[in-house]
Order: structure tokens, then sequence, then C-alpha cells
């Protein structure tokens, strides 16, 4: 039997983790987990039972929703409704004609581009929008899986090109015409992967932020009308482009010319052909869906009864949200989280006080930053104006699908004309997460993951929430202090407050929190310390900062606090998904959040008397604290 003292992950969970199998049609499954699932369980009776909705827009969503489970319909339209989109694509006889063509392409078909023009809150100017540039996505998981020596690259782009060539002859290819199509768009991924931006690179995204002036960026893009281009998605040209993946800005011309043209129409082919199959037959929302399922280590698809629900749920996200919040989130509880969401925030400011490694000034910046801070809990009060354009008819659920992403795509390039809404949810109440938006200097927490282990008001102690859901709140209060959010002020923009000596002595803190984590091996991979920092600085100031405010009550039980805090991340996965998550997540696995965030602190050595020789001893000057 394991022993806190040796591993704490381990031993709190380890009746979970003899008892506990991962579902056949998820990679993982973990805390979260278990509260999507339960979620789900209960808003799909929920749905099942409902004649009728309060909320206007869910009775549209309730037709969907049916429309999306009826895979005898789904089955007698076959692949008909993306014919048009095919034809179009096919009528595109040279690059000349097919530059022309990108707007319509852009804001009227399904068929994708491989660049993005995209609207984005300005970093140093929040209040407006800017137009942001970026590469395509990827065929693998990220720019690690392109290296010659990654261990599953051959396979897996054999996989994708079987995968692909099986999908295609569904479409009426035949399997010359397919693997020809294959060929071009794996070549043409292969040079944009050489450009691309690495997954830390991404994590860093205060660092993305690179300005061109419209002069220049217009000047460089010599291969398509690009001013043209703009003018079409938002009206006029703006001062500047905000380019996040300069390696593909610098080299658009070598990737987007006349000499690739073939290439990049089987990239778009083949990309309209495989994001279709989700919405076509049973057989080819399975064959869709086996390459993603390769990459995960996932053994089944999920069944039509949860096909239907994802993608239901996930077209009318933010009007289901709304339904759960309401109807699921009590008034009390969002008052007892709103206090301990001030209880922290309150911690925060007095530790900051007390903080002997920042000068004055800076401290009261950050303290600043604090009294600012915007805080929603639950769920938003207001629906997108875009949802009154989702109506339900006789269509097929691609058309459907089709037609409200052009709704979306039409509303998110009139954006940028118009302020930020600081107001908007990115995320929807079912959603079992919570975020930080450095941009609006606001914490945001959705009902769904103020339950337990997380959060109950009735059967947890204090010290039991506060080693769940304090936590989480503090950690996202800490990402307004870690190697990004640290960038932004208390309105939200890009701008320096600290003073240099004070910045220089955080980024030494930040040198040694991705020293601790760096190296680390875990299911036959390694942890990279700078992928994970963001969210390693925010557990370890939310763990600390939870842990003072669980020592305010008057009951405090530390055990319980720290036994609460190795639950929340339990987690068991399959090798591969643990394996892509290692090159690309900026979270640390759960079992080292658990483990080496509560090693840092002398009160987890304390409470269970943790003596050196123990598994989890670590030296008082290896201890790392930043906030």
């Amino acid at each position: 039997m394991v022993k806190i003292q040796d591993d704490l992950f381990e031993a709190v969970n380890a009746e979970w983790l003899a008892n506990t199998e991962i579902p056949s049609d998820r990679p993982r499954i973990a805390a979260f987990d278990e509260l999507v699932i339960s979620n789900e369980q209960t808003l799909m009776h929920d749905f099942a039972t409902i004649k009728q909705f309060d909320i206007p827009v869910m009775n549209e969503f309730a037709k969907f929703y049916k429309k999306a489970g009826d895979f005898i319909e789904r089955f007698e339209f076959g692949v008909t409704p993306v014919q048009p989109e095919i034809d179009k694509l096919l009528a595109i006889e040279n690059f000349a004609d097919w530059a022309k063509q990108i707007p319509d392409l852009i804001l009227n078909s399904q068929l994708p581009v491989p660049f993005s023009l995209s609207v984005d809150t300005d970093m140093k100017d929040a209040v407006h929008y800017a137009l942001t540039f970026s590469g395509p996505g990827l065929i693998l998981p990220d720019t690690t899986y392109y290296d010659p020596s990654h261990p599953r690259k051959a396979e897996l782009l054999a996989f994708y090109a079987d995968n692909t060539i099986a999908i295609m002859q569904e479409f009426g290819y035949s399997k010359l015409e397919a693997t020809k199509h294959v060929e071009n768009i794996i070549e043409f991924d292969a040079l944009v992967a050489q450009y691309a931006n690495t997954s830390e690179e991404w994590a860093k995204y205060a660092e993305l932020y690179q300005p061109v002036s419209i002069e220049a960026f217009t000047s460089m893009i010599t291969t398509l009308p690009v001013s043209d281009v703009i003018k079409t998605l938002i009206g006029k040209l703006p001062d500047k482009v905000i380019v996040y993946e300069k390696r593909i800005y610098d080299n658009f011309n070598h990737i987007i010319n006349e000499a690739n043209f073939e290439r990049i129409k089987s990239w778009m082919l083949v990309k309209l052909l495989r994001s279709a199959t989700h919405y076509l037959s049973d057989e080819l929302r399975i064959l869709g869906s086996e390459f993603s399922r390769k990459l995960s280590g996932t053994a089944q698809a999920r069944s039509q009864e949860k096909h239907a629900y994802d993608l239901a749920t996930d077209q009318f996200s933010q009007a289901v949200g709304l339904y759960y919040g309401r109807k699921y989130f009590g008034e009390s509880a969002k008052a007892d989280v709103k206090r301990m969401t001030t209880e922290m925030i309150s911690v925060y400011q007095e530790r900051l006080r007390q903080n002997d490694w920042l000068s004055r000034k800076t401290i009261d910046k950050a303290i600043k930053k604090l009294d600012a801070m915007t805080v929603f809990i639950g769920y938003p009060d207001k629906l997108p104006e875009i949802y009154e354009q989702f109506t339900v008819s006789h269509d097929s659920i691609y058309s459907h699908v089709a037609r409200f992403n052009i709704v979306r795509t039409h509303r998110h390039y009139e954006k940028f004309n118009e302020p930020v809404d600081k107001t908007e949810w990115h995320m929807p109440a079912h959603m079992v997460n919570a975020y930080f938006s450095p941009d609006s200097n606001t914490i945001v927490f959705p009902a769904a993951i103020l339950q337990k282990p997380f959060y109950s008001e009735n059967d947890q102690t204090p010290s039991q929430n506060y080693g769940g859901i304090g936590a989480v709140i503090a950690h996202e209060i800490s990402h307004a202090f870690d190697n990004n959010g640290a960038r932004f002020d208390e309105f939200g923009n890009m701008n320096n407050w600290w003073l240099d000596e004070d910045f220089k002595a955080f980024e030494a803190k930040q040198a040694l929190m991705i020293a601790e984590f760096d190296g680390l091996e875990l299911a036959g991979a390694k942890v990279n310390g700078q992928l994970v920092v963001s969210e390693n600085i925010a557990d370890a100031g939310g763990l600390t900062a939870a842990m003072t405010a669980a020592l305010r009550e008057s009951d405090a039980d530390l055990k319980a606090f720290f036994i609460q805090w190795g639950e929340i991340w339990r987690i068991k996965a399959s090798q591969e998904y643990q394996q892509m998550l290692l090159s690309m997540d900026v979270h640390a696995p759960g079992k080292l959040r658990a483990n080496i965030q509560a090693s840092n602190l002398d009160e987890f050595f304390d409470t269970f008397e943790i003596k050196e020789g123990d598994g989890m001893w670590r030296n008082p000057a290896d201890r790392v604290k930043i906030w």
C-alpha cells in the first residue's frame, strides 16, 4: 500500500486507480472527465424528455439534436450534401482564379484555405480588435512529430494516407486518384511544418505579438492580392496585421504559389472531405474519426447517441450552457464561490504586501491589477445574437452546419469594426473547466466545474473545497502573474508595468520552475519544462493561496486540503495520449501537478511528517516558490 509520504497522487487515488477503467470511446478518464460524463448523461436525459424549452433557441437545438441522431436520414443523403463544395473547388482551374476567389472561399464556403486571417483582441489595445495572421494546421499533432527521429511519424503518416484514401473512395474517387491527392497533401503539409510554430512558441503567447504595418504586409505577400482579400473580409485596410507565425509569413510566397497549386487543391479537398465525414453516414463518421483515435489511443468511436449529443451541443454550445446554468446552478452555490474568490483575491493581495523579492512599486501595480480583476461565475446572462439565425429545416445535417459556420464567419469579421465586448464568455456553462482572459483581466468559472470533487456546498468541508475549487480559483488568478499574463496590465493591455530588476528576479524564479519539471519521464516520454511553465506557475500560486485561505477557517484541516488536491488531478490515460500531451499540452501531467506542487510547500511536509528518504521528500532549498 502506497503512503502519502512516498507518493501523494498514488496514495490518495489508489482505490480509484485500481477500479477505474478508461472508457472505450475516450483516450483518458480523469476527475474532470467524470463530471463531463455525468453532465452528459444528465443533459441527454433532459433533452430526451423535454417537449418545450423556455429558451427559444433551445427549441431549434432540439430539432437539430433529433436530426443529428437520425442516421437513416444521414445515410439516405449520402455524400450529396458535400458535392456543391467539391464542384466549387474543381471549377477552379488555375492559381490566379483561386487567388481571386479566396474571399468568397473564406466567407461563404466550407473549403479551407491554407492560411488564416482572423480577428482577435489587440493585445496592446484591448478595447479594439486586430487582424491576425497565422498558417494552416498540421496533419500531425505538432512540429515535434515531424522530426525524422520521432518514433510514430512514419506510422501515423502511413495510417493517415490509408485512412484518407478509404474516405475518398467513399466519395467516388478511384484509389489512384485518391493516392495522388494524399501524396500532394502530405508533401504540402511537410513544407508547412518546416516553418510552423512549435508548441513551445504557441505557449508563449505574449511573444507571438508581432505587428507588421499594412504596407509591409501587403508588399511582402506577392503571390496573392492580399489587399483585396483583407478589404473584402473586414471592409477596409487596417493599420497593421499581427503576425502570429513569423516563419510562415516570411516564407509565404514559397508556400503559397502557382507551382504548389495542385498540392494546395489537394490539401483543400482532403481537408473538406475529412471534416465532412463527421456530418454524414454512420459508416463515414466512424471512418473519419479513425485517425484521431489512432493518435490518441482511443479504442472505439463514440456511439450514435453520444455522437449526436456532441454534434448538437457543439453547434449550440452557449445556449446549452444557459439551459444548464439556469437549471442546475443555484444562487447559494454562486454566492459561496463568489465569497471564496473574493477571499482568494484578498489572500493574494496580502501575500503581495508581504513579498520579499519585489519592489514596492511593482507590488502596488500587481495589487492594482487584482483590484481591477473581473469575476464571472456560473453562466452568462445573454446569448450571442447569431443564434437568432440558427433555424432548422429539412436540409441535411451537413447543410445546416455549413450554414451555421457561414453565419459565424460573417459575424467574426464584422466584429473588427466594433469595440471588444469584455462581457463575452469564451466557454459554455456546461463545460468542466475555468479560464483567465489576459486581455480583459477576467477569470471565469462555468457552472459545470462547481461540483464534487472540486466543490460541494454540503458534502465537502471548507478545507476540501479550498483543496479543490479554491486551488482552481487561485490558479486562474495566478495566470494574471504567470510568464504570459504578467505582461498585461489591469486593463488587459500588454504593457510592461514591472521594474526591470523585478522582472529579472521573476524570470530567475521561472527558470527554477522550468528546471523542476524539465526532463521528468512519464509514459515513455519527457516533460518539456518550458512548455508547461505558465500552468505550473499558476498551479504553484494557486495551491499556496488556497492553502493560506484554508488556514483562515476555524476548522482548517490541511490533511483534508492536500488529499483533495491530490484527488482532483486523478487520471488514467492511454500511452499514446500521454505522449501526445507531453509534446504539445501546456499543462503538466496530473500526477506531477499533484505531487510536485505539494512538495514545494513546507506545510505539506509538516502535515504528513515527511522525512528525508521518503518518496515525497524535497530538500528545503529545492522547493520552488514564486507567488
